[in-house]
Order: structure tokens, then sequence, then C-alpha cells
């Protein structure tokens, strides 16, 4: 369905907004076109194309295999009133693996470069970490139930807070918003506001939307900035994503991340996700612009 001049998606619940956004029209063969989110504000979120990457990859390779890994690049910030084209090239089919190339393109630049590779399902050795102890998502609260409590940070950042998503995400710990030093770590739950379809793919686009939501901050904790300061300039750089098993998005999810390194205004942060009864679902790494020029009157 082309959804791309759709009157009614600015009408659609945030939760069948996102769907939508994973609905790609086909142009020709290994091209797609991926709708713009209605209400998106300013550059594209990166989740968005990675996710949307990811769908258009999907949509070339054998029913059989799964997605295992993806790898990345933002070139240039998206423009959130155009739509996306991707176009996929088909590096390989192997016995057991599929390799695919997805450039995104806004106004014939490339804004995403990435490679995903697929694999048959297969028996083998296992073992996984622990998943963390942090309280329950029935035990704390979401972002947009956060906002009003966080009066210090601009309303332009907690109107953002309060707008309904497709994604709900809980925080173990506000120390992210708060201002002060803190160990670089942060434990996240996020959960798909509604109901997916049973499409492992779209489970799979929409764990790698969410995947991009926490990972910059959590390198920012130990030097007590936020995106939202002045004096701060930040937006990811690369990012990866391992699949290790089924999910469900329906279903709560924790992030569990940490940040080991930042220096020469880039930070790096690695994550796990875990669903809710432990199982080690998938891993998550990325670096980003971490800019920090402080006001002349704060010197």
């Amino acid at each position: 369905m082309d959804n791309l001049n759709d009157p009614s998606l600015a009408q659609k619940s945030p939760a069948e907004t996102m769907l939508s956004l994973f609905e790609l029209e086909t142009i020709d063969i290994n091209l797609y076109r991926g709708a713009r989110d209605p209400e998106a504000r300013g550059r594209v979120f990166g989740g968005q194309v990675i996710g949307q990457a990811l769908a258009a990859a999907e949509r070339t390779v054998p029913h059989d295999r799964s997605v295992h890994s993806l790898h990345a690049y933002f070139v240039r910030a998206g423009n959130d009133a155009l739509p996306i084209i991707y176009r996929v090239e088909r590096d390989r089919d192997g016995g057991s693996f599929s390799n695919r190339r997805v450039i995104a393109q806004q106004n014939g630049e490339t804004i995403l470069n990435m490679i995903t590779s697929f694999h048959m399902e297969e028996e083998g050795l296992s073992h996984q970490d622990a998943m963390p102890d942090v309280p329950l998502p029935e035990e704390l609260k979401t972002d947009a139930e956060l906002a009003d409590e966080l009066t210090h940070l601009p309303d332009g950042f907690r109107w953002f807070m309060r707008r309904p998503r497709g994604v709900d995400l809980k925080r173990t710990s506000i120390k992210v918003f708060s201002g002060e030093v803190a160990e670089p770590k942060q434990h996240v739950w996020f959960r798909f506001n509604g109901q997916p379809p049973e499409e492992q793919g779209v489970h799979r686009a929409i764990l790698a939307y969410s995947s991009d939501f926490s990972l910059l901050g959590t390198a920012m904790l130990p030097h007590g900035v936020h995106w939202s300061d002045s004096g701060v300039r930040s937006a990811s750089i690369d990012h990866a994503v391992w699949f290790h098993a089924p999910v469900d998005m329906g279903e709560w999810h924790l992030h569990t991340m940490r940040s080991g390194w930042s220096a020469g205004s880039r930070g790096h942060s690695s994550g796990q996700i875990f669903s809710r009864d432990g199982r080690l679902v998938a891993s998550t790494v990325q670096e980003g612009l971490m800019r920090y020029r402080p006001p002349q009157d704060e010197k």
C-alpha cells in the first residue's frame, strides 16, 4: 500500500502510525520508499531509518532466513518532511547466510548506509548473560508521566516527552535528566504501544527502531550533561544490532546499557536487550557525536 500521501496517517494512533512506517512502497526491483513520520519534528529519528532499512532488506531475503545482525552508518541528517528511498544490494545468498547492503537516500543524497546479514535457523551450543535485577515496569513511570515532574528541562523537551509515541519507555533511574554526574549505566524498559502483527519481521523492525533511544545519553551520564542542554550537540554516527532470538514487542523488554569510553567529541555505548522472562534477545553498540561547548557565562 502506498501510504506516503495518506491523509489519514495523521489521524491514526501512534502505534498505527509506527506500523505504517514499515509498510514500504515497492518502486522497482530492490527499490523501496518509506513514509515520513507525520509526528516528526526536525531531523528524522535514526531508529526510523534503521527500522525501515531493515524492512527493505527483509523484502529481498528467502523466508527461511532471519536477520542476525545489522551495522549502520548515519551519513547525513534526514529531512522529516520527505519520504526516504531505500536501495537494496543483494550481495550474496549462500547455503545458510544471506548478505544485503541498504542505501537510504533523500534528494539524491545518501543519509544512511547499512549492511545486514540473515541466517537460516540452526541448532548449536548456547549460553547467555543473566538479566540484571532491576525494578519491574509496573513500578515505574513512563516518560510521558515523568514530564511534569522535570520542571528544570526546557518546555520543548518536556513536550516531546509527553507526546504519545508508538513505543513506551520506562526508566529505572531519571539521573539522565538531572544534570548530575552519574555512573555511565542505564536500564530502560520499552514495548510497542499496541498489538503488533504476528510477522517477526515487524517485531524486529520495532526493536531496531527502539534500540536507538538511549545509548548516546548513557555516554553523557559521567559528564552531567543532557542533549537538551545549551552547548550540547549530539547525533548518532553508527549503530549496530545483533538479533539473538525471536521477540514479542507487545511485551516489555529491558535495554540495559553502559558506556566505557568517550573522548574527542564522541561517545561509545553498548547494550543488551532482554525479554521480560530473562532471555537475551539482542545486543547493541553505538558511537555518537557528543560535542559540548559550554555557554560563555558558564566558563
